[in-house]
């Protein structure tokens, strides 16, 4: 059985080689059910960049959400035409077609995590959501925030 800890913070949550616990967000055009994932060790004893970074996720999470929306768009829009190039004719239309809104594109992701990772006592909060995609099945995608800021978008290994 898991080991379970109820924390001030961050509620309740459960040890699977990270902290977890079920959550649902409204992303990509629906509410999300996903899994939450405080990185540490079974001591529970988690970095205050973590505790930080969780606390504004949970006060800005509107427009934090929002904005990875936005920028996943564009940065779809950038990489579409080489993933079109490498799937070709067979397989573009389906996994990588080209997509003129944001609803369009709402339908080939899906978010699985939303992840604090370990920062190892940088002064900074980090986290980021990982996302199932049609046009990058072997990495996923995953967008990755500093300080409330996206700094990265891309595979997933970014912010694993």
């Amino acid at each position: 059985m898991n080991k379970k800890i109820n924390h001030e913070i961050l509620g309740e949550l459960y040890y699977d080689y990270g902290w977890c616990k079920e959550i649902e967000l409204n992303l990509f055009g629906k509410l999300q059910k996903m899994q939450l994932i405080i990185e540490g060790e079974e001591d529970a004893q988690f970095e205050i960049s973590q505790i930080e970074a969780y606390k504004k996720f949970i006060q800005d999470k509107n427009e934090l959400l929002k904005k990875c929306e936005e920028d996943t768009y564009r940065y779809y829009q950038e990489v579409n035409s080489d993933y079109r190039d490498r799937f070709g004719a067979d397989f573009k239309e389906k996994l990588a077609p080209i997509v003129k809104t944001q609803n369009e594109l709402n339908d080939l992701i899906e978010p699985k995590q939303l992840l604090f990772p370990l920062v190892f006592g940088k002064d900074i909060r980090e986290f980021g959501i990982l996302c199932e995609c049609t046009w990058e099945v072997e990495h996923g995608l995953a967008i990755k925030y500093q300080n409330e800021k996206i700094v990265e978008i891309g595979y997933q290994d970014i912010i694993i």
